[in-house]
């Protein structure tokens, strides 16, 4: 009785445990969302009936959208991206402009999509109302600030989605989620019914996985009148830019370059050092290299922008929200208020210096026919809770990327290139500020062709994959045979490995090393090599001559014999194999 209750005890200790594993890993998993997380309030706000015929009907008839929970609607509080300052501000009175206009132009608005905290990163992540999910890549973070709308759109939610964008609110989770993202010149759409974040590089973005979505929405908000389409004349790469990408800088180029030879010829394309560039056409910048000079070797004038768009946006930040944080006192990101205690506020004119120069500088270089090509952000998005997240490092290179067209005014679209490494990546297009429509249409007219380009690319890539490593197996059989000839038998092993790992198809590569294991005295390692050689090539000679001298010195005398024979039929004339035989047939007759 007493051993039949201790097997009981531990069969329940057994349970509990198991039990224990199953909700910790339970508790570890993130759970399936119907909505990615990506909404904080599902509404509906309804378009006006579709005028009677002969009228056209409403140009977004049939869309749904969302909107970044920094846009007012009238009857609801607008969070801001945190709890607190939901907690503190009334529901809205009036329902933001851009909003009515699309509700009015035939979409339905479905509800108000996740953003960071008060919009102040560019990850995606926040605590309030958790991380939404990215479609694209489940582990990586979604980019931000508006990262709700990107998901919603990624996850086919809706049709397309609001965001804001300062420093790269929109462009960046539209990298990170895999959809069309567009940041319009600056306050060419109005900011009316947004909260502010930093009003002077301010813009109301948008998300949409169709092209042609994409320019519906912006020709509605743009108010664009109907004309003829111009052609880029101008594709500028920046060749700078691509290099800080932690992705070979041909993946992206690629792809833009036949693209565009495709549907516009080569001459339009050319290539531009930006860095070189701005230094020559932006004197403001020494203001913002640290104290580094424009001689200097360690000078950047892309560091240098960046850094005055940081200074910009943390000054304007904290003219909007200083008072509210102060008086409120929310436990707010502890990055957002160590931010705000730095004091900038003796610089900020020459900010203002730095974005006109940017835009002259830009306008300049693309007139208004031309296209500066850029990567949206460095990489694949990162992943959750990774060191690159607090890395000042990589946030400082990334917002390189974007203070372009945050500083310059102008208008950028992020364009999605296919995956790397099974995370989305994305190309950037700039056009001059006021080139909206220009920019909206190369964009309907170049994305058929990008993601033709992408798909030629991942196949090519899986057989030039093959062909390289073809080539280096190769090299690497060669090294194995100087080592073997110099008596290296160790060495040429390693040699014969490296070629093996890098194509297992080669019979050759099995023999030769079972050469260098004879050698090594290695006679069962030798035997298997062979074996492997003789399944992929029978007629392989050298193997069978090998495993029969592996065998023999094994002990395994009639198969050494068969092994030998083997070689015969194959090479009649073959001596080692004849005196093998004899050999053996004298000592085991």
């Amino acid at each position: 009785m007493a051993s039949s209750g201790a097997a009981a005890n531990l069969w329940v200790l057994l349970g509990l445990g198991i039990a224990g594993v199953i909700m910790a890993a339970r508790r570890l998993r993130r759970p399936a969302r119907p909505d990615h997380g990506a909404f904080i309030a599902r509404l509906e706000l309804l378009p006006p009936p579709q005028p009677p015929p002969p009228q056209a009907p409403h140009p977004l008839t049939g869309l749904c959208f969302a909107i970044a929970d920094a846009l007012h609607v009238s009857g609801y509080i607008t969070s801001f991206g945190s709890l607190e300052w939901a907690r503190t501000h009334d529901a809205a009175t009036q329902t933001s402009p851009v909003v009515s206009a699309l509700v009015d132009g035939g979409a339905i608005c479905v509800g108000k999509t996740v953003i960071d905290e008060m919009a102040y990163s560019i990850h995606g992540e926040n605590k309030n109302f958790d991380t939404p999910t990215n479609p694209a890549a489940p582990d990586r973070v979604p980019g931000g600030c508006s990262s709700g709308s990107a998901v919603a759109v990624a996850g086919g939610i809706v049709d397309f989605a609001l965001g804001i964008d300062s420093i790269g609110g929109v462009r960046i989770p539209g990298a990170y989620c895999g959809v069309l993202a567009f940041r319009p010149s600056h306050a060419v759409v109005s900011n009316a019914g947004v909260i502010p974040v930093a009003p002077s590089l301010d813009t109301i973005g948008w998300f949409a996985r169709d092209p042609n979505v994409l320019r519906r929405v912006g020709h509605l908000l743009l108010r664009l009148p109907y004309a003829d389409k111009r052609q880029p004349r101008h594709f500028y790469i920046a060749d700078d830019c691509f290099a800080l990408s932690k992705i070979p800088a041909r993946r992206f180029t690629q792809v833009v370059t036949k693209s565009v030879e495709k549907l516009f010829g080569r001459q339009v394309l050319s290539h531009v050092n930006l860095e070189n560039y701005l230094t020559s056409r932006m004197s403001s910048l020494r203001n913002y290299s640290n104290g580094l000079k424009n001689g200097d070797a360690k000078f950047s004038s892309l560091q240098a922008l960046c850094n005055a768009m940081r200074l910009l946006h943390k000054h304007e930040f904290k003219e909007q929200h200083i008072e509210w944080i102060n008086s409120v006192k929310p436990s707010v990101d502890a990055r957002i208020v160590s931010n705000l205690s730095d004091n900038g506020d003796s610089v900020t004119d020459s900010c203002q210096d730095a974005r006109n120069e940017a835009r002259l500088a830009l306008s300049a270089l693309l007139k208004d026919d031309g296209i500066l090509v850029i990567p949206t952000a460095l990489g694949c998005p990162p992943k959750l809770n990774s060191k690159e997240l607090s890395s000042e490092s990589y946030n400082s290179q990334t917002l390189c990327l974007s203070s372009l067209a945050s500083m310059s005014g102008c208008c950028q679209v992020s364009v999605p290139l296919g995956t790397h490494d099974k995370c989305p990546i994305s190309v950037s297009f700039i056009a001059r500020h006021g080139g909206d429509r220009f920019l909206l249409d190369t964009t309907q007219t170049i994305y058929a062709t990008i993601q033709e380009q992408v798909e030629i690319l991942a196949k090519s890539n899986i057989s030039s994959k093959q062909a390289m490593n073809e080539e280096a197996a190769e090299a690497a059989k060669e090294k194995g045979n100087a080592a073997f000839k110099e008596k290296q038998w160790q060495k040429a092993v390693n040699y014969y490995t490296e070629a093996i790992k890098l194509n297992g198809k080669v019979a050759t590569y099995y023999s030769n090393r079972a050469a260098a294991f004879l050698e090594l005295a290695s006679y069962r390692q030798a035997e298997a090599d062979c074996t492997s050689a003789i399944d992929l090539d029978p007629k392989i000679v050298k193997a069978y001559l090998r495993r029969g001298t592996a065998r023999e010195m094994l002990g395994y005398y009639k198969e050494a014999v068969d092994d030998f024979n083997h070689a015969l039929v194959l090479e009649p004339m073959n001596k080692t194999a004849g005196v093998a035989i004899n050999r053996l047939k004298k000592l085991f007759p």
